[in-house]
């Protein structure tokens, strides 16, 4: 398969989509690194001042608070992930199996491409105020209704083995968020070969046999 052109470039802490720069890019993408790499709640403001290279007391001209940095991010990261679903169903055909296999192979690259947007979306959902969990699970149930649709739209037309399709999108939901977790170039696969081994993988689970994971 060759490299589309949406996919995501490996090595960027952001998504093009952030649309920041200067200094308030890298105060996001202190930040980013902090979480990810030891939490929210075990990071400081001086801390993510000190990694963006701007004094402490100036950092809230760029941000309004830690938390709602930590929300930016986490809606970036979710409507980053959900663009590239809709756009990757919009590049297949009509075949369910083309159109699960192109959503896993979007959700893969996402998740190899920016493992720390990935992780801190992943992993601090419970860290948020009210309404900014509200923002971002209302892009979640959104990406999550994509797969589900395509599913129970594979199931009525006899295609796909899927009694419970909401089990079957938290299965190969989580299979590809735990990319992010392990994949880096060292491993020996490119990114594109673990997306499509894991577009295998999901037509397996709504088959239960090898499928036609590439369009003819």
């Amino acid at each position: 398969m060759s490299t589309h052109p949406t996919q995501p470039e490996h090595g960027d802490l952001l998504p093009p989509r952030a649309n920041v720069d200067g200094t308030r890019r890298r105060v996001w993408e202190a930040a980013l690194s902090c979480f990810g790499g030891r939490g929210y709640h075990g990071v400081s403001v001086r801390e993510i001042a000190r990694a963006a290279g701007v004094q402490a007391g100036s950092i809230y001209a760029h941000v309004a608070s830690k938390e709602q940095l930590l929300a930016e991010l986490m809606v970036l990261g979710h409507e980053e992930h959900n663009h590239l679903l809709r756009q990757a169903l919009l590049e297949t055909d009509a075949d369910p199996v083309h159109q699960i296999s192109a959503l896993v192979r979007a959700h893969v690259r996402l998740h190899a491409a920016y493992p720390l947007l990935a992780r801190v979306c992943n992993r601090e959902m419970e860290a948020l105020s009210p309404a900014n969990r509200e923002r971002v699970l209302a892009v979640r149930h959104d990406s999550e209704q994509i797969f589900q649709q395509v599913i129970e739209r594979g199931a009525r037309l006899g295609v796909f083995e899927a009694e419970r399709p909401w089990l079957v999108v938290a299965a190969i939901g989580a299979m590809g968020i735990r990319v992010a977790e392990w994949w880096e170039p060292e491993r020996g696969f490119t990114v594109e070969e673990v997306a499509e081994e894991y577009a295998e993988f999901a037509v397996r689970i709504v088959t239960g046999k090898r499928g036609r994971a590439k369009p003819k």
